[in-house]
C-alpha cells in the first residue's frame, strides 16, 4: 500500500487550518500530518517531521511566509511548498516562485482550485519516486502538466500565475491599458498578452474600452472593474 503524501499546515487563523484541513483531506492519496501558526513553528516542524508538503500562509505572526520558504530552502528541507494567501502583489508572487514554491493559490480559493493543485502535485510527486533518471520528454510532460494548473473557467493554453499577473499589472497601473503596454509591463508577447486580456475581458474581470484616433483603427484598451 502506498503511504499518503503527507501535508502541514501553516496558518495562524484557527477557523482557516480546519477548511485546509477538511479540504486537503477530502482528495485521496493526502494526510494533513501537523499543523503551525508561525513561521519559525513551521521550519521546526518541517525539520522534524519531514512531510512532502506545506501549505504556507504569507500572513503570520512571526516571520512572513517569503522568510519562512527562503528558511526552508537554506537549510535544504526536502519538502515542497503551495503557497496558499490572500496577498496578491506581484513581486511577491515573483519571489515565491524565485523560492521554488509549486504553487500559488490566492484566498479565497474553491475546493477545486485546491483539488487540482494536490491531484498535479501527486503526479509530479509518483513520477519522481518511481523514475530515478528522466528524458527530456518527460521534463517536458512534468513542465506542461505544471503549466495547465488553472482554475475552473481558465482555458487551456493559458497559464492561471500570468493570468493573475496580467490582472494585477492592469491594477497596479490604473486606468486603461493597450495589449500592447501590458506586454511590456508584465514581459509577454503583444499576442500572448491580448489572449489573456480577452479572457479577462470576457470573465468580466475588465472592461474592455475602444480608443479611436484621428486616423486608423481604433485602439482596443483594458482596465479594471476597480480603476
Amino acid at each position: 500500500m502506498v503511504a499518503p503524501i503527507s501535508v502541514i499546515i501553516v496558518e495562524d487563523d484557527p477557523m482557516v487550518v480546519e477548511v485546509n484541513r477538511g479540504f486537503v483531506s477530502a482528495v485521496p492519496g493526502f494526510k494533513v500530518v501537523g499543523v503551525a501558526r508561525s513561521g519559525r513553528e513551521a521550519v521546526e516542524i518541517i525539520k522534524k517531521m519531514a512531510p512532502d508538503l506545506v501549505l504556507l500562509d504569507i500572513y503570520l505572526p512571526d516571520m512572513d511566509g517569503v522568510s519562512t520558504l527562503q528558511e526552508i530552502r537554506r537549510l535544504n528541507l526536502s519538502t515542497d511548498v503551495i503557497m496558499v494567501t490572500a496577498a496578491q502583489n506581484a513581486e511577491t508572487i515573483q519571489n515565491v516562485f524565485r523560492y521554488g514554491a509549486i504553487d500559488y493559490i490566492i484566498k479565497p480559493f474553491k475546493y477545486n482550485r485546491l483539488k487540482t493543485a494536490l491531484n498535479s502535485y501527486a503526479s509530479l510527486h509518483s513520477r519522481f519516486m518511481r523514475q530515478s533518471r528522466m528524458e527530456q520528454s518527460d521534463i517536458d510532460s512534468l513542465a506542461l502538466s505544471r503549466g495547465q494548473q488553472m482554475e475552473d473557467g481558465v482555458p487551456k493554453g493559458l497559464n492561471e500565475i500570468t493570468l493573475k499577473q496580467v490582472y494585477l499589472h492592469l491594477l497596479k497601473e490604473g486606468g486603461s491599458l493597450s495589449a500592447e503596454e501590458v506586454a511590456e509591463g508584465v514581459g509577454l508577447a503583444r499576442v500572448t498578452a491580448r489572449r489573456y486580456l480577452e479572457h479577462l475581458e470576457k470573465s468580466g474581470k475588465v472592461i474592455l474600452e475602444m480608443q479611436y484616433g484621428s486616423v486608423g483603427r481604433p485602439v482596443n484598451r483594458y482596465r479594471t472593474r476597480e480603476s
